[in-house]
């Protein structure tokens, strides 16, 4: 049986997605969970790693195991083995294909179309309090309507290098943009992004260099011409990872995995 699980978690108490020797990362704790509901080891794939203090509303994850439950049994059963920040919101359950390849069988990464990230950043001259840790800040004010224009420039297909950090593993920088908009909500500036893949650090790369466009720093010419650098150094520094969400992971109609219903306050 394959399972499939969708999660939320906040990824300030952990050092990002990936298991690491020191057991900080979100997949440590959730193995680890699902490892004690099933009294059996258990590894998990997912749909896209999240780095240090990132958090996730929609991440999805895989495993296999010849032990059965039932989907509501997996929610609430591993959901009482997790830290409180981390959070199992759905299961879905897939019977194994007989040699079946990844494009038979149902994979968090491999089946994915498409996964959204978004940045939440505050625009005042105070920094946050009771979002501490939960929105990016920025106290000078910010031309929201330069920065949509400007973002405007990343959509299709390009090398995301200047825009990649030095530790990235990726194969290759070349990943398509599907969209990519900047609104904003009160005091809080919104960007959004749908992309193929992304790079390392790639959304908080663009999003600092976005943020010297609204600043009047820069124009957007510049920021097209750092995207055709394809050099980093061009760019602005990378910016914090507080207000960065793994928002939506896409997959054909056909798996038929749960959509993950709004949870934010109002």
């Amino acid at each position: 049986m394959r399972v499939a699980l969708g999660l939320e978690y906040r990824g300030t108490a952990y050092c990002g997605w990936q298991s690491q020797p020191s057991a900080c990362g979100v997949q440590d704790h959730l193995e680890n969970a699902i490892s004690a509901f099933l009294v059996s080891p258990i590894r998990v794939v997912c749909a896209g790693r999240t780095d240090t203090g990132v958090h996730a509303r929609a991440q999805v994850v895989h495993l296999d195991t010849p032990i059965d439950r039932a989907e509501s049994a997996w929610v609430r059963g591993v959901n009482a083995l997790l830290p409180a920040d981390i959070r199992v919101l759905w299961a879905r359950r897939f019977p194994m294909v007989d040699g079946g390849d990844d494009t038979q069988q149902f994979h968090a990464r491999y089946s994915a179309r498409s996964r959204s990230y978004q940045y939440l950043l505050l625009n005042d001259s105070v920094s946050p309090g009771l979002q501490h840790g939960s929105v990016g800040w920025f106290p000078v004010p910010l031309d929201v309507s330069a920065m949509h224009i400007a973002a405007q420039r990343v959509i299709g297909e390009h090398d995301f290098s200047a825009f990649r950090s030095a530790e990235c593993q990726a194969k290759s920088p070349v990943k398509t943009m599907y969209e990519a908009s900047v609104t904003q909500r009160g005091a809080v500036v919104v960007f959004d992004f749908r992309a193929s893949a992304f790079l390392h650090h790639m959304v908080r790369n663009v999003v600092g260099s976005l943020v010297y466009v609204g600043a009047a720093r820069q124009d957007a010419a510049w920021f097209e011409n750092v995207l055709a650098s394809k050099d980093r150094s061009r760019g602005a520094p990378t910016f914090a990872p507080d207000g960065l969400y793994l928002s939506a992971v896409e997959y054909d109609a056909a798996w038929n995995v749960p959509p993950f219903r709004p949870r934010a306050l109002p």
